[in-house]
């Protein structure tokens, strides 16, 4: 399999800015085509970025682009998006769903239209993208063109300790990591790939730098998940599906040693880990984390 996703077509949800336009960004390098798909199409009053900035960017870095206004919540705006991306560019090969909602709030301060939010987003979003994605996927696998699907949510873990300080967030984020699992079974006949991608750290996106500017200086830069992705997105569809990868574990498997360009800080270790991930990753990862300290400063 080559490591190019040149002409392929790609559906990315949420993809103006942050985890998602830097997807795209690496896959306009190749020479792709993107479908953004995402709500923002006048500047917000916060954040920056529209899906007319986002597909400027791509077109500069070699892609072809696509903006689209759509809510993943509507079925109507996503059946829309999808035909839209079709008449476009005649199909489509990979579906990224990246647009997600949080709120960090226990039960009592979590309001019914924040439990919708995400729950419509998160779950129901990324089941109604794919959903109207299958046909052109299914069709992809029959001209051997490689189809993906990769969520952006993470490992399943049911462990208490991932639940009970934000139940309603957990509930809808790991529905995104069950669609996973239900659909690498389901669409395995079809040689379509289902798998889902997290960060080991927190990841530095506009919106974090808002809310929190003391983990985003603590954080590494969207690029790490965007160079996972397309080793994710560049493997064999028949060959690597079901699983549940983690950013740093993935590029270290494929040789990368060298991680401080995704640094937000340079020379920052002192890194805010991510929700969800377990103690394993950690203890997998700690003695290569000594290990690249002492190779910089051998005196540690």
């Amino acid at each position: 399999m080559t490591l190019s996703l040149k002409d392929k077509v790609l559906f990315i949800s949420g993809a103006s800015r942050g985890i998602g336009l830097a997807i795209a960004l690496r896959a306009a390098k190749d020479g792709a085509k993107i479908s953004i798909a995402a709500k923002t199409a006048t500047p917000h009053p916060k954040l920056p970025g529209t899906i007319y900035t986002a597909a400027e960017e791509i077109e500069r870095a070699g892609g072809k682009a696509l903006p689209l206004v759509c809510d993943i919540r509507d079925e109507e705006s996503v059946k829309s998006a999808i035909q839209k991306t079709i008449e476009k560019f005649n199909g489509i090969d990979i579906v990224v769903n990246n647009a997600s909602a949080i709120s960090l709030t226990d039960t009592e301060n979590t309001t019914l239209k924040k439990y919708n939010l995400m729950h419509e987003i998160n779950a129901r979003g990324t089941w109604l993208v794919t959903k109207y994605a299958l046909p052109y996927l299914i069709e992809s696998g029959k001209q051997d063109r490689n189809p993906h699907i990769l969520n952006i949510s993470p490992p399943l873990s049911m462990k208490e300790q991932w639940f009970s300080d934000h139940v309603a967030y957990s509930i809808a984020k790991f529905n995104m990591s069950l669609c996973i699992l239900g659909w690498a079974g389901e669409f395995r006949e079809h040689g379509i790939a289902a798998n889902a991608l997290w960060p080991v750290t927190s990841i530095d996106t506009a919106a974090l730098s808002i809310l929190d500017k003391h983990t985003s200086s603590k954080s590494r830069t969207p690029q790490i998940m965007a160079d996972a992705a397309h080793l994710i997105l560049t493997k064999n569809s028949t060959g690597f599906s079901g699983n549940f990868v983690i950013d740093e574990i993935i590029l270290r498997e494929h040789g990368q040693t060298e991680f401080d360009q995704y640094l937000v800080t340079p020379g920052n270790r002192d890194l805010v880990l991510d929700l969800f991930v377990d103690d394993e990753v950690f203890n997998k990862l700690k003695p290569l984390w000594k290990e690249d300290r002492r190779k910089k400063n051998p005196k540690l």
